[in-house]
């Protein structure tokens, strides 16, 4: 008989969710057909990718109705991550780990004739550049000793959308805080909240200093900066006062050269920061600055603020894996609420194929994600081959078992 893969149900049950076993074995499942399936993966195709012989309805059910907690997954998930985590330091013997908390938000873009999704709406997309009928989540990832995870994530709701169904609104830096409010760090854990410019407001910047974390994130150069008592905007600075000699060289492995130009006092609404305008490879004079970091924590370098920064990157390549490899954007549920657990058991199969790379890389290769899923795919196809073969030795009818892997002649 064709089986599950074993380390997803190892995985799965060492979390003790507390789940009834039909419910795990939707759970097994789904987690199952995300990985397996190569092509589109809404519900249907999932189900057929993991070869599982129960009625399309008891999925959907699981994911819309069925009596069981998300926030208890999420919790229990969440503690798995941050336990081997610590585990890697503790081997490592790391004397202050060091951990990056990532905030980013994504878009679920939907066609336009889809009306009866619950809680789509339109909002504007960064990749796209324009306004998009989607879903928009909020997330946030973490890095930590060679290991990327995907974290947490709250849905955001236009201010109108919360009007018309009576729920308060909550901003995207609202929720970016609440994320960072309930990341549960260690006191010997130093935190470092990656952020693009989008985030970098007072508010999340507070939130992470109440919590002990430093911010080191992108800036929009029209924000107000006071060098030698002088209120005046990062870009009319940059034009009108530096000039080269002023910049120094800084060559970050894996990024190339920057000119840099840095700065410490108030920014804005923030105060006490040390702020980074670089031009990429070469300085033009009078010119607006390419790039521009605000760092929170003096004791950096300029190089090691560039290269922590660099390591938000995980969150872009995190979602392009969560779209392009586990289909996190395609599904086709009705309901909100089966929506929600679907991204939450996205995430559970992005934690899982983590915990995979990390096992594998055990031998010093280096592997990826995707090479994750192939190695798993190419496994279950192998043990198709052996129940195929097994069954033919038993002179099973071809068409019995053609039916028990649900495959057409």
């Amino acid at each position: 008989m064709v089986s599950l893969y074993l380390p997803i149900v190892k995985f799965i049950l060492a979390l003790k969710l507390e789940f009834s076993k039909p419910q795990l074995n939707h759970l097994f499942t789904l987690v199952h057909g995300i990985i397996l399936c190569a092509g589109r993966k809404n519900i249907t195709q999932i189900q057929h990718a993991a070869k599982d012989h129960h009625h399309l309805s008891c999925l959907t059910n699981f994911l819309n109705h069925s009596p069981w907690c998300m926030n208890r997954m999420q919790r229990r998930r969440i503690q798995a991550i941050m336990n081997r985590i610590r585990k890697s330091h503790l081997n490592g013997g790391d004397s202050r780990r060091i951990v990056f908390l990532i905030v980013d938000d994504t878009c679920c873009k939907k066609d336009r004739t889809t009306q009866k999704m619950e809680a789509l709406s339109f909002q504007y997309s960064h990749e796209e550049g324009k306004s998009v009928w989607c879903h928009n989540l909020v997330t946030t990832h973490v890095v930590s000793d060679g290991q990327s995870y995907a974290f947490d994530f709250r849905p955001y709701y236009p201010s109108e959308y919360c009007e018309s169904q009576r729920i308060a609104f909550k901003s995207k830096n609202d929720l970016a805080v609440e994320m960072i409010e309930a990341f549960p760090a260690n006191d010997n854990e130093r935190v470092y909240a990656l952020m693009d410019s989008w985030y970098t407001s007072g508010k999340v910047v507070n939130a992470c200093n109440r919590k002990g974390f430093h911010v080191i994130a992108a800036i929009r150069t029209n924000r107000l900066i006071c060098p030698s008592g002088m209120t005046i905007k990062i870009n009319d600075f940059a034009e009108q006062y530096i000039r080269k000699s002023d910049l120094r060289s800084v060559t970050v492995d894996g990024q190339g050269v920057y000119w840099v130009y840095a700065y410490e006092g108030p920014v804005s609404e923030i105060e006490n920061v040390r702020l980074l305008l670089s031009w990429k490879d070469e300085y033009t004079a009078s010119s607006k600055p390419q790039v521009c970091l605000l760092c929170t924590d003096p004791t950096l370098d300029l190089v090691t603020i560039q290269r922590y920064y660099h390591v938000r990157w995980n969150i872009e390549t995190g979602y392009r894996y969560f779209k392009e490899l586990l289909g996190f954007d395609q599904y086709q549920l009705l309901s909100f609420r089966g929506i929600q657990r679907f991204w939450a058991i996205q995430f559970l199969t992005q934690n899982f194929l983590e915990f995979q790379r990390q096992e594998w890389m055990n031998g010093g290769t280096d592997v990826t994600l995707g090479d994750v899923v192939r190695r798993i795919r190419e496994e279950f196809f192998g043990q198709i081959v052996v129940y195929v073969y097994q069954q033919a030795l038993e002179k099973k009818p071809l068409l019995d078992i053609l039916r028990h892997l649900r495959l057409s002649a």
